[in-house]
């Protein structure tokens, strides 16, 4: 269900994006918009982040955040942050977290606006989802877990961030 959803909206766009053409560019074909931009980082292939509904409220644009990352869609974070700097963060509040090896990256970070995403693998446990925000040198956690769609996340996150997480 959810991929048929994600087929119909960036089929939307495509339709959307070629009504936009200038009568004397019918002809000329146009390269596609990129949806994720790709980095240096390379995340496992079974991760693809989503963009969001064609359809985005008025107070959300594409014009990037004061972090250089748009809001109307998720990309790579290109190490700003790095998945070190997430499982540093985690590690200041969760102190039972397994020392050394025993949290690794399972999904790069992924950015929209200010807002980031990573999932990292706990030796002895399930995945753990992590929503963080802010400038990758003083990083915040506002969710971690397995579900970490929450209330302030729902309210507060950008719309594409919400349909990479599932929220």
């Amino acid at each position: 269900m959810r991929t048929a959803a994600t087929a119909l909206a960036i089929v939307s766009l495509g339709c959307l994006l070629s009504a936009c053409r200038h009568p004397t560019e019918a002809a000329a074909p146009r390269p596609s918009p990129s949806v994720i931009s790709q980095g240096p980082l390379v995340p496992p292939a079974t991760f693809t982040p989503e963009l969001a509904s064609p359809t985005t409220s008025p107070s959300r644009s594409a014009s990037p955040s004061p972090a250089g990352f748009p809001e109307a869609y998720v990309t790579y974070c290109n190490g700003r942050p790095s998945g070190e700097q997430v499982i540093a963060v985690v590690r200041r509040n969760r102190s039972n977290l397994p020392a050394g090896n025993g949290v690794t990256v399972q999904r790069a970070p992924v950015c929209a606006g200010i807002w980031q995403y990573t999932v990292l693998t706990v030796t002895g446990s399930e995945p753990l989802r992590v929503i963080t925000k802010g400038d990758p040198a003083a990083l915040t956690v506002v969710t971690m877990g397995s579900d970490p769609c929450t209330v302030e996340v729902r309210a507060t996150a950008p719309p594409a961030l919400l349909a990479t997480v599932d929220c």
